[in-house]
């Protein structure tokens, strides 16, 4: 018995301190539905299943509790798979990725027509959209939670259209007060 209550224990230890925190992930049709209700960015993943960065970004980034909080809160969060094969509507469109080959689902794989259109070049890129699902800017590459953080706060609070110089973003990087820990 008491062996039983031990290892239940040791069970839930264990699965409470493994528990990563949960982004609220929705796709990119529930997004811009939800901002005709309630106006928020989105913040769309764009990954690939074979993409080592990206499993990096979902295992040391967004899982990271000051940042799913924060994108929770102010984002409405998308995954897209850039080489999958869904039906996505976006913009009045219909996207799909005709020469998608399931027998290639976890290698590349032909581009799907959406990533096309954000001409998404390199995995992974976070994709940030306004309110009206317009794109903002493509952020490139693998980032820690305190490198997504200078953008997460950026683009939420708008500051990236007063930023129209190199210089000016120096300037607001340098000055930036990361919050975030891994």
């Amino acid at each position: 018995m008491k062996k039983t209550i031990f290892l239940t224990l040791a069970i839930a230890f264990v699965s409470f301190n493994t528990h990563a925190q949960q982004i609220n992930w929705v796709t990119l049709e529930e997004a811009v539905e939800l901002q005709k209700k309630t106006p928020k960015k989105i913040m769309m993943d764009v990954y690939t299943n074979w993409c080592g960065p990206c499993k990096m970004l979902d295992k040391n980034t967004f899982q990271n509790k000051n940042v799913a909080d924060y994108i929770n809160k102010h984002y409405y969060a998308v995954k897209f798979n850039a080489e999958g094969n869904d039906e996505i509507s976006y913009n009045g469109k219909k996207y799909t990725n005709p020469n998608y080959n399931p027998e290639l689902a976890n290698r590349r794989n032909s581009p799907h027509e959406l990533s096309r259109y954000f001409q998404i070049q390199a995995f992974p890129t976070i994709m940030f959209l306004d309110e009206k699902a317009n794109r903002i800017f493509p952020l490139k590459g693998y980032k820690t939670p305190e490198q997504i953080e200078l953008y997460l706060k950026m683009f939420k609070k708008d500051d990236h259209k007063i930023l129209d110089t190199q210089e000016k973003f120096n300037t607001y990087y340098k000055a930036f007060k990361p919050e975030f820990k891994s």
